[in-house]
């Protein structure tokens, strides 16, 4: 089909492609500067140790030859040097651009789904809900108020009189601190100030009934 119509058309070439066959060549140019440097070291020394006369000046002219090769391919080095730094801002600002084009593509895209998900969303549906949980809360609270109330407790007790009774609970009753089968002896007898004397009225009845001598 080509013999036809022509040739078929060349492949584009990208900036890497391009920055990468262009450092190529400039790392090429580079190894024949590094090989005319040493061609001429060779023929410098050569000429410092020769004399003034037709030999030296022929060393001479192929040390310019050298020279003058080695200054073009300096020059051809610089220029790809500068493409390669021309191409290599390009693909920065290239790449800067597709980055932009992905992000905003992306907010795009994420504008697109807020729509669509937050347009199903009824709001005045949300407020009613709320107003409806309201009037629940307000209901339970009701409802456990009326559970909670007390019945049979008169309204008209007097906060003094309860506590007054409240203190006369937390006195010591004497029954309660006497034993029983001492309670008729501790209010009739008076109590001994040493342990080892008796009572009076005991000590009394204790001499009647002695023996008389």
């Amino acid at each position: 089909m080509y013999r036809l119509f022509g040739r078929a058309p060349a492949p584009k070439t990208d900036l890497s492609t391009a920055i990468a066959s262009t450092d190529a060549r400039a790392d090429a140019i580079q190894v024949k500067i590094s090989r005319l440097d040493a061609e001429l070291g060779r023929y410098r020394d050569q000429m410092k140790r020769m004399r003034d006369g037709p030999g030296k000046a022929a060393v001479q002219k192929r040390a310019i030859r050298v020279l003058s090769q080695k200054r073009m391919y300096e020059g051809q080095l610089e220029q790809l040097s500068q493409q390669t730094f021309n191409m290599e801002q390009s693909l920065m600002v290239t790449e800067n651009l597709r980055n932009t084009m992905a992000t905003v593509d992306a907010m795009q895209q994420a504008n697109r789904e807020l729509r669509r998900t937050y347009g199903k969303v009824d709001v005045d549906r949300i407020e009613q809900m709320q107003d409806d949980m309201e009037d629940l809360l307000d209901q339970s609270a009701a409802l456990q108020e009326t559970l909670s109330r007390s019945y049979g407790v008169p309204e008209d007790i007097d906060e003094a009189e309860l506590e007054a009774e409240l203190e006369a609970l937390e006195e010591p009753e004497l029954d309660e601190a006497v034993p029983s089968y001492l309670q008729g002896v501790a209010t009739t007898l008076p109590q001994p100030d040493f342990v080892d004397e008796l009572p009076a009225t005991q000590e009394a009845q204790a001499t009647k009934e002695l023996p008389a001598a």
